[in-house]
């Protein structure tokens, strides 16, 4: 008995300790926001006397580059599950020819590295016009999630019984229909989770965003802290709170949908 409270106490104490390390860089990052005349050398350890004036720079200089990330993260959000719902389920329910191929060769596109379809991207982007513009950023960022997507969501809809499909369609429901109807609602969970990693993908995009824009029309926000960190590299709390406000909409993202997550991820595993 003795022995397995030791135990369970060792586990305990290692896991706060893993989890101490692991959040650290996420308080010294707040603590630094929070102190006026922050630098890197003279920081303390706490905000004995904090302040918002880190935030309020950030805010003024770099709000419209959250506002322009939030707005790509959704388009390719709406991009991505448009494009792989569809896919997943033809791979998933109509027993292609070579779909296990297909599938295979969706994983093989995310070991490419991001620099050599960045420049691919630039060179196609410069002959249609989409250097520079939000629709071209959207579709790159889309690319970024849609492999994982359709995995993601294939592996739900495998387990999806034919024989609800095929009742709707005895009730009169073409095949469109019932996909939108019968499959869609039934791939909640999965389509969640493919969506929330999207965002999460389009949001911390910056080898798109550094490549595929040569002007400030189009700047997400992590090229605006890029640009930021050297044009203010003395004002380390006006850095780290643009740091905190860019990290604030995916950790109530990943808090709000945690437990669709579990769920979208392990649907697929029984069937």
């Amino acid at each position: 008995m003795n022995r397995l409270r030791f135990r369970s106490a060792w586990n305990t104490t290692a896991a706060l300790l893993i989890l101490a390390v692991l959040l650290f860089p996420v308080y010294w990052m707040l603590n630094t926001a929070l102190q006026p005349e922050a630098s890197i050398a003279a920081t303390e350890w706490f905000p004995t006397a904090p302040s918002l004036k880190n935030f309020d720079t950030a805010i003024s200089s770099q709000g419209g580059s959250l506002l322009t990330s939030f707005g790509v993260a959704l388009g390719a959000v709406v991009v991505c599950l448009v494009l792989a719902a569809p896919a997943a389920y033809g791979l998933a329910q109509f027993g292609l020819r070579g779909g296990q191929g297909i599938v295979f060769g969706t994983l093989i596109t995310q070991m490419v590295p991001g620099i050599v379809i960045a420049n691919a991207l630039y060179s196609a982007y410069a002959e249609l016009g989409l250097v520079n513009s939000y629709l071209g950023l959207v579709l790159a960022d889309a690319s970024l999630g849609l492999p994982f997507a359709i995995v993601l969501l294939r592996a739900f809809m495998v387990s999806i019984p034919t024989e609800v499909v095929e009742a709707a369609m005895v009730d009169g429901a073409n095949r469109f229909t019932a996909f939108v109807r019968i499959v869609l609602p039934m791939s909640r969970n999965a389509l969640i989770t493919a969506g929330l990693f999207t965002f999460l993908f389009a949001w911390s995009d910056f080898m798109f965003a550094l490549t595929l824009n040569t002007t400030d029309d189009v700047k997400p926000i992590t090229l605006g802290i890029y640009q930021f960190v050297g044009a203010h590299v003395s004002d380390w709390g006006a850095v780290m709170a643009t740091a905190v406000l860019s990290a604030v909409p995916a950790a109530i993202l990943l808090v709000v949908a945690q437990k669709y997550i579990a769920a979208g991820i392990t649907g697929g595993s029984v069937k």
